[in-house]
């Protein structure tokens, strides 16, 4: 079945009668499916916006053409019409919002109610048994994490009811230290208690209160000579310590939730980290689709509406860090106040503790994005997109991308990645200084890197790939063709990238060698693929650049001083650590480095300031 137009849907009628007041509106298809739903302070200007004449992205104007209908529901406010967004979204799942796929239970650490030796284990689930239970964490790797320290410090045990009535002599985990062994009473019942107590102090994120505890058992106990009982205390405060370090956070208080997105290649990563009571409780990444390729901070604040209002069981902290400012903060704060019943701040700038957390969130983020776009699956399923999207008959298994930096003609570099199904294969990449070209001739740079890269490989220095990519036009790739037609390479496809007129990701055009202008669904993976081999190849030029245009202007004006070689100008560079703080320096200063006479100082500060 076709997709219907927007033309059946009369949009400039509808828009006539739509009203200012806020609320929610449900775009429909033909079928009466939703399409998307969102919410807005203004229902007109925020529907009247997706049927403006220009300045919509490829997958908005996607949406756009599939709507037959929309559905509106007034509300008494931005706040219930965020509510009742969430509501919908969560209970219909429209293909082009950002659907949160979450656990539909959190993970709990329970500590069950046994008279005498209580035991800490993971739960998820109704909370049905009596005891008590401590979270929810934000994954089970989290609790895991948790009980795996209290074992080390508090050695509370963890096996279950039968297992501990059964016990004959202790198990292995009380041999590594690991439990106290009271089901073989090891341990008396008030020494236990006693345990569980301070455990339960940790869980509570009270490490300082405990660590003053631990002080001052350690010194009474040191006073009267139970050195060994002594030892114990100084080897929790050193464990608990060392706890505090891997845990990165040195605040005594704070229960934060700390969130950073990161953005590369057509994918998304949105990165949290939860902080209670001053401990970092465990953190959690998502990778949300972002079908109508939303700026970073719509995103994050769709995505943040339906983390904390998709989910009554949902913990909602005092404070929520982001990395990047949001549209409809204050309305978030708003709601998320009315739903805990206190104040709830949504920040941006934060200082301090807080701005370790949040750049902690964000390089996490980074990372966590880069490992999933070169995950083997992922990249092989984008490479299999391409093959389809090419029309190519053999899947490409091997691409070389090429791009060109400089800077006004100055310290050219071509740079050539390679990636493979397996995704960036690093150890093949190449950079080429680009001597005896015009300055900023960009086809020159580009037929010399080409001819010096292939001229290789074609003397069986290398692999040639299936599909060279040029970040170029029509221009670059006419370069490619003759370069390959005249070392007879005969059996390397070629494609050009040109940037749109906004250079957004999405608005590419491809010119496929022997085949013309082509288009490509802006969402799919063969773009996604393109998308990132073309930045890895940006990215690796632009590195390289700067690195051969610092060195050049590092070394420049020290090298044409007379008696001054290799070894002195590093001993200047070393003292003042740049020619910029070498030209700053007086010539007493300058007479301070070894090696350098008063002569040659008052020779090198002439030869910076007057020549």
């Amino acid at each position: 079945m076709a997709e219907p137009s927007h033309a059946t849907f009369d949009a400039e009628r509808f828009l006539q009668r739509l009203t200012r007041k806020p609320g929610v509106y449900q775009m429909l298809d033909a079928d009466g499916e939703p399409l998307y739903v969102g919410k807005a302070r203004n229902l007109k200007n925020r529907v009247t916006s997706y049927f403006r004449a220009s300045g919509l992205s490829t997958k908005t104007l996607a949406l756009v053409k599939r709507i037959a209908d929309i559905q509106i529901t007034v509300t008494a406010s931005e706040t219930e019409a965020l509510l009742l967004e969430q509501s919908l979204i969560k209970k219909l799942r429209p293909p082009y919002n950002i659907v949160l796929r979450d656990d539909k239970s959190y993970p709990y650490i329970y500590l069950t109610d046994h008279p005498d030796y209580p035991r800490l284990t993971f739960h998820r689930g109704a909370k049905r048994k009596t005891g008590r239970y401590f979270g929810p964490f934000p994954s089970a790797s989290a609790v895991r994490d948790s009980l795996n320290i209290l074992q080390k410090l508090f050695k509370i045990r963890q096996c279950d009811e039968s297992y501990f009535r059964n016990r004959s002599r202790p198990c292995l985990q009380h041999q590594i230290g690991r439990c106290s062994a009271p089901c073989v009473n090891a341990i008396s019942p008030a020494d236990y208690a006693d345990d569980v107590r301070v455990a339960v102090m940790f869980l509570e994120g009270r490490n300082n209160a405990i660590l003053d505890e631990f002080k001052s058992s350690m010194e009474r106990a040191a006073a009267g000579l139970e050195f060994e009982r002594a030892a114990r205390y100084r080897d929790q405060i050193t464990q608990l310590r060392k706890v505090q370090e891997q845990q990165y956070v040195h605040a005594s208080s704070g229960d934060e939730d700390v969130f950073a997105i990161a953005q590369n290649s057509g994918a998304t990563c949105v990165q949290g980290f939860f902080i209670r009571g001053g401990r970092l409780l465990g953190h959690r990444t998502w990778f949300p689709k972002n079908h109508l390729e939303s700026e970073a901070e719509d995103l994050l604040n769709a995505f943040l509406s339906q983390y904390y209002l998709g989910s009554a069981e949902r913990e909602i902290p005092k404070s929520v860090i982001v990395s990047t400012p949001l549209a409809d903060r204050e309305l978030l704060s708003d709601t998320l106040s009315a739903r805990s019943g206190r104040r709830v701040r949504v920040s941006f700038r934060v200082r301090s503790q807080r701005a370790r957390w949040l750049k902690m969130a964000s390089e996490n983020a980074e990372l966590a994005l880069n490992a999933y776009l070169a995950d083997k699956q992922n990249v092989y399923a984008r490479f299999v997109a391409l093959q389809e999207a090419l029309g190519l008959e053999d899947l490409p298994t091997r691409l070389e991308c090429f791009d060109i930096s400089h800077s006004s003609g100055e310290a050219t570099v071509a740079s050539c990645v390679v990636f493979d199904t397996s995704g960036p294969l690093k150890s093949d990449y190449r950079r080429f200084n680009i001597e005896g070209v015009t300055p900023g001739d960009d086809y020159g740079a580009m037929k010399q890197a080409l001819k010096r890269r292939y001229a290789r490989l074609k003397a069986g220095e290398g692999h040639l790939p299936d599909l060279l990519i040029i970040d170029g036009g029509p221009g670059q790739l006419a370069q490619a063709q003759d370069v390959l037609s005249e070392l007879q390479v005969d059996d390397v496809q070629i494609l050009g990238i040109a940037k749109g007129p906004t250079r957004k990701p999405g608005l590419e055009t491809l010119y496929l060698a022997e085949v013309g202008e082509l288009t490509l669904p802006p969402q799919g993976g063969a773009i996604h693929l393109l998308q990132h081999i073309r930045d890895e190849a940006h990215r690796f030029a632009i590195t390289g650049h700067r690195q051969r245009r610092a060195k050049a202007r590092k070394t420049s004006e020290l090298e044409g001083i007379a008696g001054i070689g290799q070894k002195r100008r590093r001993e200047l560079l070393r003292h003042f650590g740049s020619v910029a703080g070498v030209k700053g320096a007086s010539v007493d200063e300058i007479v301070k480095v070894p090696g350098i006479s008063h002569k040659l100082a008052d020779q090198i500060y002439a030869e910076l300031h007057l020549g």
